[in-house]
């Protein structure tokens, strides 16, 4: 989970308040186990901060973990990693109990000296995680980091105007005079660039000079075809017809075509950024009864699979999956088969200098 910025629009509200009565039931028939998990927890009158992606806030499941322990949650939300790193920095570690940074950069935290070390004495269900997830290279053991969600990075696109359809990045380039002022690129460098890199067969972590100039240039000649650089807010234009593609994260890619049938998720041929989302604890969080007891909430595979049917992100849980509908376990953009991911790639903390590469480059193609 690269740095996403991924946005909470009404209208994905709405279709998320129509989740399934099956699904409510579920979460409520858990709540005696999340009882006895958090006990010791309940008494307490002190809220539980979080400090998350705008689109993974979700009344129903706040109130269910407060219903459960009694703790009230405060939320605050982010847009990219990057500004989640420049608040906590800034002494935000001092306010929040929790913190959702993606897979890389759980890496960069713990090169700082950010986050605490867990207490896997008092965390229940690790044992339950898909083998990937078990000993993840950017947080071996799970050291720091519980994760919670992951997905890939595509392309949602309008199916009443596009033909021939997009099946990879390198769609953008070939109909971008057809295309022209209806794209919208995520807001991100490293998702961008990463996919720009992609379509000319490179790595999204690349170390070359070459190569990320030839990206650079490569997006510089679609950039008078780019209405936005945006990571939010392209949701609803796209749904009246204002945009004709939009690259997005694969839970929204998944949640927006269940309200709109006329939209439709594709995850590009030539290679993808697999982003893992996680859970963690800053070194000087407050309140970490409340922080132990939502990563137990959040483990437990009926709580699990409830986020999945309201949020449309993928479980590393295989409890959890095995509780989903058919239609979601079945879903290839939600659940991809071996032979898509074999074409994706985590996306790595970089070195200083290619890091301020990306940067300039990143700042003259936005800035301009």
């Amino acid at each position: 989970m690269p740095p996403h910025s991924r946005s909470f629009r009404l209208s994905r509200r709405r279709f998320l308040q129509c989740s399934t009565a099956a699904a409510s039931a579920v979460a409520l028939a858990n709540c005696q186990r999340s009882q006895s998990n958090s006990a010791g927890t309940g008494s307490s009158a002190k809220p539980l901060h979080l400090y998350t992606w705008a689109d993974y806030v979700d009344d129903e499941v706040f109130d269910r973990f407060t219903q459960v322990t009694g703790i009230p949650i405060e939320v605050q939300t982010y847009d990219s990693n990057e500004t989640m790193l420049a608040k906590l920095q800034a002494g935000g570690g001092q306010q929040f109990s929790i913190l959702y940074p993606s897979d890389y950069m759980v890496q960069q935290m713990v090169d700082l000296g950010l986050l605490a070390s867990l207490d896997h004495a008092r965390i229940q269900g690790m044992d339950d995680l898909r083998g990937p997830w078990q000993n993840p290279v950017y947080d071996p053991n799970n050291t720091h980091s519980i994760p919670l969600s992951w997905g890939t990075t595509g392309l949602i696109y309008d199916t009443t105007k596009l033909s021939p359809a997009p099946a990879d990045w390198a769609y953008l380039w070939e109909q971008r005079d057809v295309l022209a002022g209806k794209i919208t690129l995520l807001d991100d460098v490293r998702e961008t660039l990463g996919a720009t890199l992609a379509s000319l067969g490179y790595s999204y972590n690349t170390t070359d000079p070459q190569q990320i100039e030839a990206a650079f240039e490569r997006l510089r000649e679609l950039k008078p075809a780019i209405a936005q650089f945006s990571s939010f807010g392209w949701e609803d234009p796209l749904m009246a017809g204002d945009f004709d593609i939009c690259m997005t994260y694969s839970h929204l890619g998944n949640a927006l075509p269940a309200e709109h049938p006329n939209l439709r998720y594709v995850i590009p041929t030539s290679g993808s950024s697999l982003w893992t989302d996680t859970m963690v604890i800053p070194k000087d969080a407050p309140n970490l009864e409340a922080a132990y007891a939502w990563l137990n909430f959040m483990l437990e595979p009926e709580n699990a699979a409830y986020a999945v049917e309201r949020l449309r992100f993928a479980t590393p849980s295989q409890a959890a999956f095995a509780l989903l509908p058919a239609e979601l376990q079945e879903s290839e953009t939600l659940f991809p088969p071996e032979s898509v991911l074999a074409n994706c790639e985590g996306i790595a903390p970089l070195d200083p200098a290619t890091a301020d590469l990306f940067d300039r480059y990143w700042t003259e193609l936005t800035s301009s």
